[in-house]
């Protein structure tokens, strides 16, 4: 089997393409991105994400149709593909594995002074 381990960028990303199902193009994710982390995302980064993101199968791409606001060129959209889906469970699980085994103490700020 192949390894599903997401960096932190990469997950963000995928997140918010299954956010935007159905609408999840460049613009639309970077703003997402933005909006939900009060972060800012360059393009350079995020296209690089989503090329690297669709080269592993996690995203796959169509264009649609092109309009007159965008000199008549597509957007290219994206979606998880079923692998990238096993992707994010598998971050989402290993995530909330180390959290469950934190004991209650260890973030009991009071008591650490």
């Amino acid at each position: 089997m192949k390894r599903t381990q997401l960096g932190e960028f990469e997950e963000v990303v995928m997140l918010a393409v299954g956010i935007l199902f159905g609408e999840a193009y460049g613009v639309s994710i970077k703003k997402e991105i933005e909006a939900r982390l009060s972060r800012s995302v360059s393009v350079g980064a995020l296209q690089t994400a989503l090329k690297r993101l669709e080269s592993k199968g996690y995203l796959k791409s169509a264009e649609g149709e092109g309009n007159a606001e965008r000199a008549g060129r597509p957007r290219k959209y994206f979606t998880i593909t079923s692998y990238g889906k096993k992707a994010l469970e598998a971050a989402r699980d290993a995530r909330n594995a180390m959290w469950d085994d934190i004991p209650p103490i260890a973030l009991d700020l009071k008591i650490q002074g």
